[in-house]
């Protein structure tokens, strides 16, 4: 039988569409359970300065539909230290919290694993993070409301696009993973897109945009921001090689991270926030809750935060067969 009375919640690094949603199920999963549930104000910094405050069922009502995180969200340079993550240790002991749910992505793992490896508190992470780019979950929180972010921008871009013959560059998130580009290109049906996943093939581009239609009245090009030349390279280069173009580059920039979270990213959130509770009630610990195949899965922290290097073959190849 667990001896869990007490679970405290914060969410860490970049904040997510969705977070407040998965805030709300550990709160109230946690209360269907008969357990306290204290929030962590300000992720890994405030759990080591003691910046904990109780919740209750009226602490999360309103907010499921609420971007950002009502328990804010930093990052914390000093639980990186041997000092820092005693001094939380000594914070959670002195407040009776027995576990953590940890919602955000790779950096926040890597913190809960080091903390883990020191002190016996349990801890079950959530997947928080607009990249889709841990390992263990078919779509992180976040993710969904991002590229329905992106779509949305694009398809304005693309009116004013077509009004004046315009080719438009549209730099998107995504410094180590080009999944938000891959999948908002596909859907906003770019020309082509460019990815940190692969060395962008400049001359392959040049040939995609002489040999296309010359009858489009538009053109999109969709440029992860960790791509090896970035959106600004892209748009020089493009400006040089054709200059008969009238070239324009937008970068979506913070945008993206904020807004309603969609109906996915609520329900992926309060699926996976109740099973985090429910995780830890089991006994579980030092693992990330996510879905794989509409399943619950786990998977332990030093898997989940791989970087997935490889995006989809077959994704690339639909938007090549789609973009003549």
């Amino acid at each position: 039988m667990s001896e869990i009375k007490n679970i405290g919640v914060l969410t860490s690094g970049g904040d997510a569409p969705g977070m407040n949603a998965a805030i709300r199920a550990v709160v109230r999963a946690g209360l269907y359970y008969n357990l306290q549930v204290t929030g962590i104000m300000r992720g890994f910094e405030g759990m080591v300065n003691g910046e904990f405050v109780p919740m209750n069922a009226k602490s999360v009502a309103n907010i499921i539909q609420r971007g950002g995180t009502i328990l804010k969200t930093f990052r914390s340079e000093s639980f990186r230290t041997v000092e820092g993550r005693t001094q939380a240790h000594a914070q959670l002991q002195k407040n009776n919290i027995d576990a953590v749910v940890v919602i955000g992505g790779e950096g926040s793992f890597t913190g809960a694993q080091a903390f883990i490896g020191e002190y016996d508190v349990p801890i079950i992470g959530l997947p928080g993070t607009i990249d889709n780019d841990l390992i263990g979950t078919d779509f992180t929180i976040g993710y969904d409301t991002a590229i329905n972010t992106v779509i949305d921008a694009v398809d304005k871009i693309r009116d004013t696009a077509e009004s004046h013959d315009r080719l438009f560059i549209v730099e998107v998130m995504g410094r180590d993973s080009g999944l938000i580009a891959l999948r908002s290109g596909i859907g906003a049906g770019a020309e082509a897109i460019l990815i940190p996943e692969s060395k962008t093939n400049t001359e392959h581009l040049f040939k995609r945009l002489e040999e296309g239609r010359k009858d489009k009245a538009s053109k999109i090009i969709i440029v992860a921001e960790g791509d090896n030349e970035g959106g600004f390279e892209i748009a020089s280069l493009i400006k040089e090689k054709f200059p008969n173009y009238d070239t324009r580059l937008s970068i979506l920039g913070h945008i993206q991270r904020g807004g309603r979270p969609s109906c996915m990213d609520r329900v992926l959130a309060s699926r996976v926030g109740v099973a985090a509770v429910e995780a830890l009630l089991a006994g579980r610990k030092g693992e990330m809750i996510g879905i794989v195949n509409s399943n619950i899965h786990y998977t332990p922290f030093h898997k989940a935060i791989k970087h997935i290097s490889e995006v989809s073959p077959s994704l690339l190849k639909i938007l090549d067969i789609l973009s003549l």
